[in-house]
């Protein structure tokens, strides 16, 4: 029989005991490359199912601190207790934000005020405080047009010269929209516009952003970049009303971890398991959380030679908390067992890209810590093995990944997109479909299991196996690097040939889908 057992309050969390794991296979005898290429995403999508009925009883979603992520999370627990790991539920508190009623955003014109649409014109943005205020917009430090990138917002100095009531109409770009908001706040601001920020076409669109935990009192919303330009350009008068409510709840991580290998060298895989308020999130993050459950359970009867560790976080859309409590209570012995941390977040985006995080700063200049540039060519090599293109994507402080670069632990991961528009490049590199979102129900209604991409899924569920496996078995090229050496050799580990790559080929240097 399972057993329960409630550790001591300095812990704070729920073990849960499991069924022997003896005399495993050591994990040198494996054929890597054919147990990566092996993986079907069918069983994914088994457990996507289940994530997808636990939110259709639930108020269709699977939000942090409901009964949907509860579910969800026994789910999880069930099926990694069944498969003989050891499960760690670790309690944490957040802030759970919700909107009570619709908000409002207008213009005032000469003749009748324009009305915008929530979720087409302007969006409220997460721990947005509720108000009801008319004011006069006011531009703070812009930098419009193509290629130039904003700093708006994020120095209190940017708003010398602000009247005090004014709305402040202020660009994304730099730093966070929390520190934008807040610095608006105290410049005298009783409401906050934040616009895209329009230096390339993928940043014209409407965005979902959060503000996170903090003492703001103004209202925030975010708008299109051309919406943004106007109200900054006229100085008119807009009128904002939100009705919201942020309160204290419980939720909780699970933690699972192999019973061999090495415990001074943990390998970590994690995914948010949390939906969030607006639909069931079977993209984000269903499919990350389902992808490293199947990698979980096809290690049972592997010895690997690496400790590895699982993670599925709660409370990451409600900024990345879970992620967050865990790695800040970390220990400095804690933090220098743990290897390295592999993050997957929406990997099976209807109109996907293969997205590597630029974790050597190569792309867009703020590298991870040592390592993270050993972990990046891995993911790049893998897909380019197998004859699929990879892109570079900002690592950006939106995924879970952000707790770990913080105590200097190296990161990767992958991601197939979500609300930016694809480019002509890309579509050359992926296909799809131009100018369209990579997920167009990116935090919404209609995240379910009919917005998941196949061919996405099972690319990056074998690219997950690989790396899991690989590095469970030798973490080499990342200590190599930790130590200054730079001649990376993949991991030390050569594919099969026979393997790879498969229903692919090469033409003219490039790599092209047949």
């Amino acid at each position: 029989m399972k057993k329960i057992l409630l550790v001591s309050a300095a812990t704070a969390a729920l073990v849960f005991g499991s069924l022997a794991n003896s005399e495993a296979p050591n994990l040198e005898s494996l054929n890597i490359s054919d147990f990566a290429a092996n993986s079907n995403a069918d069983d994914v999508i088994v457990h996507l199912q289940a994530l997808q009925d636990i939110a259709t009883a639930n108020n269709n979603n699977r939000e942090a601190g409901t009964a949907g992520f509860d579910l969800s999370s026994h789910y999880v627990a069930m099926k990694l207790i069944e498969a003989g790991y050891e499960v760690t539920l670790q309690p944490f508190e957040f802030d759970k934000y919700e909107k009570l009623s619709p908000s409002r955003f207008s213009k005032k014109s000469a003749k009748n005020d324009i009305v915008y649409e929530e979720e087409k014109d302007f969006n409220t943005m997460s721990y947005s405080p509720s108000g009801n205020l008319s004011g006069k917009t006011q531009a703070v430090d812009l930098a419009l047009g193509e290629g130039n990138a904003s700093t708006s917002g994020c120095e209190i100095e940017d708003f010398e010269g602000f009247v005090l009531g004014n709305v402040a109409v202020i660009q994304r770009g730099a730093c966070a929209f929390r520190q934008k908001a807040e610095n608006a706040q105290l410049a005298g601001a009783s409401g906050v516009i934040i616009f895209n920020q329009g230096n390339d076409d993928g940043r014209k669109e409407l965005f979902n952003g959060t503000l996170g935990k903090g003492p703001l009192d103004i209202p925030v919303f975010s708008v299109t970049y051309d919406l943004g330009v106007e109200l900054a350009n006229e100085g008119v008068v807009v009128n904002m009303f939100a009705d919201t409510l942020a309160e204290t709840k419980i939720t909780h991580n699970v933690i699972a971890e192999t019973k061999g290998g090495n415990a001074d060298n943990i390998i970590m895989v994690g995914s948010h398991l949390d939906s969030v308020h607006e639909g069931p999130g079977i993209n984000d993050n269903g499919s990350g959380s389902a992808s490293i459950l199947d990698v979980a359970l096809r290690l049972k009867g592997i010895s690997p030679n690496n400790k590895v560790r699982f993670a599925w976080w709660g409370a990451e859309e409600h900024g990345l908390v879970g992620s967050r409590h865990y790695s800040a209570n970390l220990t400095d012995q804690e933090v220098s067992q743990i290897a390295l941390y592999l993050n997957f977040d929406m990997v099976a985006s209807p109109n996907y890209i293969y997205g590597i995080y630029d974790a050597d700063g190569s792309a867009f200049e703020v590298p991870g810590p040592k390592g993270s540039a050993a972990i990046e060519k891995m993911f790049h090599d893998f897909f380019k093995v197998n004859g699929r293109n990879t892109v570079e994507v900002q690592a950006n402080g939106r995924s879970d990944y952000v707790g770990f670069a913080e105590r200097g632990i190296p990161f990767g991961g992958s991601f197939t997109g979500a609300e930016v528009a694809k480019t002509e490049k890309e579509v050359e590199l992926f296909g799809g479909t131009l100018g369209e979102s990579y997920d167009a129900c990116y935090h919404k209604a209609c995240d379910d299991m009919s917005n998941i991409n196949r061919e996405a899924l099972q690319a990056n569920l074998e690219m997950i196996t690989f790396a899991t496996l690989s590095f469970a078995r030798s973490t080499e090229d990342v200590d190599r690097e930790k130590s200054g050496q730079t001649d990376i050799v993949f991991n030390s580990i050569e594919f099969d040939p026979t393997v790879y790559p498969k229903h692919y080929s090469c033409h003219e240097g490039e790599l092209f889908a047949q």
